[in-house]
Parts: C-alpha cells; sequence; structure tokens
C-alpha cells in the first residue's frame, strides 16, 4: 500500500503535487477565459449538435464522480491481485468480462429497442470498434501492467492528464475553441504531475538504500566478519 511521510520531501512532494493536479484538471474544466485558437471552416462541416431535451448534465457529473471514484478502488484491489497472480491478459479479461456481465442489464434497461443496437457502416460503428479494443482491451492491460509494475498511485496520477489531451485533441480534429483556461490547466497539471512521479521517484531510491543497507548489515554479513577473524587468528 502507498505510504505517505508528512515530514519528507518526498512525501509533501506527492501530497502537494496531487492537489495541484486536480487543481489543473479544475481550472481545465471551469475556467474558459480568452479564446487562443478559433475553429477552421472545414471542422464546422464535421461538428453535430450534441445537446437533447433529455439531457442531465449534473446526473451525468454526478455518475462520473462515482465512476472514478470506483476505479481508484479498483486500482488499490488490482494491486494486491497482482501480487498474487502477475497474469495482466487474464486479469483484463475477467475484468472486462465481469464489466460487461454488470452493464448489459443496465443497458438492455436503459434503451430496450433492439434496433439502436445494430452496428452499421458509419462513424458509429468505427467509434464503437475502437473504444473496445483500444480503449478497454488495450487500455485496461496497459493500466494492469502499469499497476504490477509501479503500483495504484502512479497509474491514477495519469487520469487527469486525459482532460487535457482531450481540449487538445477536439481542437485539433473536431475544430473546438481553444482557451486560455485549458494552457494554464494544463501547465499546472503538468506541474502537479512531475511533483508527484519525483515523490515516488525519490521514495523508491530511500527504499533501495534501506534494502541495500539492511542487507549489507544482516546475520550473513556478520558471519562472514567473524570467519575472516578466526581466519586470520588461525595464521598469526
Amino acid at each position: 500500500m502507498e505510504r505517505v511521510a508528512l515530514r519528507s520531501l518526498s512525501g509533501r512532494a506527492k501530497i502537494i503535487g496531487t492537489i495541484a493536479s486536480i487543481s489543473g484538471a479544475s481550472v481545465v474544466v471551469l475556467y474558459k477565459g480568452p479564446k487562443l485558437l478559433h475553429s477552421p471552416y472545414w471542422t464546422s462541416l464535421l461538428q453535430q449538435p450534441l445537446g437533447s431535451s433529455q439531457s442531465n448534465w449534473v446526473i451525468a457529473g454526478l455518475l462520473l464522480v462515482v465512476g472514478n471514484l470506483f476505479i481508484s478502488f479498483w486500482y488499490i484491489i488490482q494491486s494486491q491481485i497482482m501480487k498474487i497472480y502477475r497474469e495482466e491478459i487474464v486479469v483484463t479479461f475477467f475484468y472486462l468480462l465481469s464489466l460487461f456481465i454488470l452493464s448489459m442489464p443496465v443497458c438492455l434497461l436503459a434503451e430496450s429497442n433492439m434496433s439502436s443496437w445494430r452496428l452499421r457502416p458509419s462513424i458509429v460503428a468505427a467509434a464503437v470498434l475502437y473504444s473496445g479494443i483500444f480503449a478497454l482491451s488495450f487500455g485496461n492491460g496497459v493500466h494492469t501492467w502499469g499497476v504490477r509494475l509501479r503500483g495504484p498511485v502512479y497509474v491514477a496520477s495519469f487520469r487527469p492528464l486525459s482532460i487535457v489531451i482531450a481540449a487538445v485533441m477536439s481542437a485539433i480534429f473536431l475544430g473546438d475553441e481553444l482557451y486560455l483556461g485549458s494552457v494554464i490547466g494544463a501547465l499546472i497539471l503538468s506541474a502537479g504531475l512531475y511533483a508527484v512521479l519525483w515523490g515516488k521517484a525519490k521514495e523508491e531510491e530511500m527504499n533501495d538504500d534501506d534494502a541495500s543497507s539492511s542487507i549489507s548489515s544482516g546475520p550473513l554479513s556478520s558471519s562472514k566478519v567473524s570467519f575472516l577473524q578466526s581466519h586470520s587468528e588461525e595464521e598469526m
């Protein structure tokens, strides 16, 4: 499990970096400021209205918060699973299978019209295939691998960066306007991410130094010293 030492410089760096990452992501979402990049003319032809009379952004935001909270819990549980069973592909497969079993009844209740589930050759089918292959399968496999190597905090610290990537990619490919708030939030978020990674790197260095010092001062080294002393006495 992750340990936070408030008296150490690495522990304070991780705490400050986490707060800065959350603050930077909040700035990207909540603050716009002056417009820096206007949408080109050709991208306006690709845009379609996303609004709906049945949209409820408050409920959607709360569900996203709950979803990210459960994802954080899953990273912690996953780190314990990977200590016992170190097969990322198998763990990812059962995770996606469980996700399919749990989400299928909810999806059928939300959309009972079976014709809506048919995939026709269109941008919708490409989006579904991309989400299934890369966003879910490949992405969760990489996350599982990262949790096994570096732990849940290392993987979760990169999640706020997806907001900045989405803002930049939407400005390039979808023609959305790029505002000053996105740039300021990206800088704050990047600084916070660097602080978290720097703190974890320092903690790993300290743990390696402690492990090496404990090995060098263990019973094996003391037995070697006693053996050398007895051997020198015999020669004398």
